[in-house]
């Protein structure tokens, strides 16, 4: 049998995957409590310059007087004036990190496999994150963050392909969602935390202790059968599907897997990053993908920002950040399991009407009613979180097993530039006050438009090796238009080869 209907007789979504998902899912609140720390510890209160009489020698701590009680970094190391840029940088190593972890973990992910990269970046992240609490200087909690990112990134990565390959095809639209959404519900409750312990070094501590909880409760998690199998680790890969068998209560059933031939045997070479080059499929669609992770990256942090110049409680403020996303989610599941509208046109709508939500912004108030811009920026937040959820989703799909964790990877990496670059498009309104959200509008509608170009994956195989992927059977079953443009890159591919 196939793997697919390996996990039909094993149990698609068992019990006991189950219990393994909801471990993974809950260590999204971990991750979102990371991701979103500076904004809290690095939180800047109002104060004051005091004229000091006395020697020109006198340092900035002396004629500072800080008029709201908050204790952050700011207070602690007196972050302000010229050196305030150190919080936005701590931020921005952050962000570095999660991108340098993206295309470090990915590639190694699929190489040794996703279990030890998994359990090696939860441990150092955690071991860092305590790093943070008890950072000295400002030099150590700034080192501590960049690491704690690169661990972050590479991590994160593995846990949403874990959350994947533990469960039948057709759950993977839901363990997804259910990522995203959980990683949402994080960030609220972090702001939550937040404004009960307000203490920076005993937040920073409160917010990394639940990682270590779970990585004790991560490390019976088994290596994921598809990873095996794609690697021709098939003896493995059919002792852990039996032993989903047993634990989801339905015997030591026997399971016997289709053996393959493929350049991802043990004893060769495995399928790299630089397969995602060579490869002409797989070359056209990462670029693509890559576009549109940017694309939403871009859209999504550049609204983000906008929102947030609003004033007002800043734990509310973050948490109604994390909790407007929440409706894209059920939305998200509704579309992409509907054969009229999929994957591929789901996600290609939800960023036109980002797009055309940060149109409509340039012509009504910025606040002051319901149909305001700062309402439409926020319905534009919603409908890119629910592309950014789908995209998640639908490269995982696209990708075949051997290489999913690199393709994932360079995607990613995309998505983290589109982070990095997204605070200086602000700075566009000098050139003209509505620059920023046409950006944001172009950018929306030309990365759905793009999507269109990839082809659907809805109760389509999945491919497991590159064989697979460039065979003419597998071929066949994607989309008429698709299929041809993907044949045309092959044939002109294997034309330059026989030359």
């Amino acid at each position: 049998m196939d793997l697919e209907e390996a996990y039909q007789v094993v149990g698609e979504f068992g019990r006991h995957q189950k219990r393994m998902i909801t471990i993974l899912v809950l260590l999204q609140i971990y991750m979102a409590c990371q991701s979103m720390l500076i904004i809290l510890v690095g939180a800047v209160p109002e104060y004051q310059i005091e004229p000091v009489t006395g020697s020109s020698n006198d340092g900035i701590t002396q004629r500072v007087k800080f008029t709201e009680d908050v204790n952050s970094i700011v207070t602690e190391w007196y972050l302000i004036k010229h050196e305030a840029y150190k919080v936005n940088l701590a931020g921005s190593l952050f962000f570095a990190g999660v991108l340098i972890g993206n295309v470090l973990f990915g590639p190694l992910s699929d190489k040794i496999g996703r279990k030890p990269v998994f359990l090696t970046g939860l441990f150092f992240e955690v071991l860092f994150g305590y790093g943070t609490a008890l950072a000295p200087s400002y030099e150590i909690f700034a080192v501590s963050r960049l690491l704690v990112g690169i661990m972050n990134g590479g991590m994160a990565l593995v846990c949403f392909v874990l959350t994947q390959e533990y469960v039948g095809k057709s759950y993977w639209a839901m363990t997804g969602t259910l990522t995203n959404m959980t990683f949402a519900v994080g960030i609220a409750l972090f702001a939550a935390l937040g404004y009960y312990v307000q203490s920076w070094r005993n937040l920073a501590t409160a917010a990394n202790c639940p990682g270590l909880l779970l990585f004790l409760l991560c490390v019976s998690l088994p290596e994921s059968p598809r990873w095996l199998y794609s690697r021709g680790h098939t003896e493995k890969a059919e002792d852990i599907l039996q032993y989903f068998a047993v634990r989801n209560g339905k015997g030591r059933i026997p399971v016997k897997l289709r053996r393959t031939v493929s350049t991802s045997a043990p004893d060769t070479a495995s399928p790299g990053v630089f397969q995602l080059v060579t490869h002409p499929i797989l070359r056209w669609r990462t670029v693509v993908l890559m576009y549109v992770w940017y694309a939403c990256s871009l859209v999504y942090y550049g609204l983000t920002l906008s929102a947030s110049e609003d004033k007002g409680n800043r734990y509310l403020s973050v948490a109604m950040y994390g909790l407007v996303e929440l409706p894209a989610y059920p939305l998200c599941m509704y579309f992409i399991n509907k054969p009229w509208a999929g994957r591929r046109k789901t996600m290609a709508n939800f960023l036109a009407f980002a797009g055309v939500s940060c149109l409509l912004t340039m012509f009504v108030p910025v606040s002051g009613s319901l149909f305001s811009a700062t309402s439409l920026a926020l319905v534009g937040k919603l409908m890119v979180s629910a592309a950014f959820n789908i995209v998640y989703v639908y490269t995982s799909e696209l990708y075949p097993t051997v290489i999913r964790n690199a393709g994932l990877g360079v995607c990613s990496m995309s998505c983290r530039i589109g982070g990095i670059l997204a605070p200086f498009v602000p700075s566009m309104k000098s050139l003209h006050t509505s620059m920023p959200f046409m950006v944001f509008c172009l950018s929306g509608i030309s990365a759905g438009c793009l999507g269109l170009l990839l082809p659907e994956t809805l109760n389509k195989p999945i491919a497991e090796t590159l064989e697979e992927l460039s065979s003419p059977t597998y071929q066949r079953i994607l989309e008429p238009q698709v299929h041809l443009l993907e044949e045309k890159h092959l044939i002109d591919h294997n034309g330059s080869d026989s030359d």
